[in-house]
């Protein structure tokens, strides 16, 4: 990391910032170019490496591509805001990331619930109950983090 005075190296305050983060953006190898998307995501720790979960429908490209190839990025970020100062001509911005590598697979019955119900606790904090009936139609991964490193700006 180019700025050491950004940089985040503890695991609790790295998991803080994925807590406040709704939205992770995943890249994967896709032959000619990469290919990334954006996934909503569950996450815990699980004897100090950190394990993100996702969802979807049960086909389609991103799939395909893990299937071929389970290496995998990921990004996220939140809590931008813009700094200006207009006699200085200066403009930029404050924000908190972090960025990371990782091998991607999919899960299966008990995890898979488990991982349903870390997904949408992230984003429900007063629990939502999901309709069970949705498990079979849904397909869960999970990425195992292999590393990760965190900044914050501002």
């Amino acid at each position: 990391m180019r700025r050491s005075d950004r940089e985040v190296k503890n695991i609790d305050d790295i998991m803080a910032i994925i807590k406040e983060c709704d939205v992770c953006r995943i890249a994967l190898n896709d032959k000619e170019y990469p290919y990334i998307l954006p996934v909503n995501f569950g996450m815990k720790l699980n004897d100090g490496k950190i394990i993100l979960y996702f969802h979807g429908a049960t086909e389609g490209k991103k799939y395909e591509i893990i299937a071929a190839d389970n290496r995998a990025a990921f990004e996220m970020d939140c809590e931008h805001k813009l700094i200006s100062d207009i006699q200085r001509g200066y403009c930029s911005m404050s924000y908190k990331s972090v960025i990371g590598y990782g091998k991607i697979n999919e899960v299966f019955e008990e995890e898979k619930y488990e991982a349903l119900c870390l997904l949408v606790n992230h984003f429900h904090k007063d629990g939502f109950k999901f309709n069970p009936a949705a498990i079979p139609r849904t397909r869960v991964f999970k990425l195992e983090v292999e590393s990760i490193s965190g900044k914050i700006k501002g």
